[in-house]
């Protein structure tokens, strides 16, 4: 069982220095493995890492009353928040030590609605990771039913060290 932990202060998060000194394939998997926070969205939005490789990755969560619109349904921000983390932390495990990468922009697509408390896992996958760019894309589906309720992609711009010019 994973001992995923989430920071609770600004001091709890993994350091620029830590970051940096691990491919992103590493700093995904030690959070993971518990070895350094995640970030506080997760445990806010009642997600978590379930499987985790090179060019992709597996949040499973719940969306819970509090993620709920005025409607009664599940926000769309709650289908876009792990999308986009998903996304993301796909993208990173293709990385280099030393490189990052943030969102450039993502798109969501909902197809029917999650219930409260109901589990999906949201798989993405690489399909590009080059240069400077990355591209990839997700899917949410139902843990119980196979269902699809959301699709994703993102387009994010990797950010490479700098090398000395000679």
């Amino acid at each position: 069982m994973s001992k995923q932990f989430a920071a609770k202060t600004p001091e709890d998060l993994p350091s620029a220095e830590t970051l940096l000194a691990m491919s992103g394939l590493e700093f995904i998997e030690a959070i993971f493995n518990g070895e350094v926070s995640g970030p506080p969205i997760a445990e806010l939005m009642n997600f978590k890492l379930h499987h985790v490789e090179k060019g992709k990755v597996t949040f499973r969560g719940a969306p819970q009353f509090t993620h709920f619109n005025p409607m009664g349904g599940t926000h769309g921000g709650w289908y876009g928040t792990i999308l986009d983390s998903a996304l993301g932390c796909a993208v990173a495990t293709t990385l280099s030590k030393g490189s990052t990468y943030t969102t450039l922009e993502y798109k969501v697509n909902l197809t029917r609605a999650i219930k409260a408390g109901q589990w999906v896992d949201c798989t993405a996958h690489v399909q590009h990771s080059g240069r400077s760019t990355a591209v990839a894309e997700a899917v949410i589906t139902g843990v119980e039913d196979g269902k699809i309720y959301a699709t994703g992609s993102t387009t994010c711009i990797i950010l490479r060290p700098k090398t000395p010019t000679i």
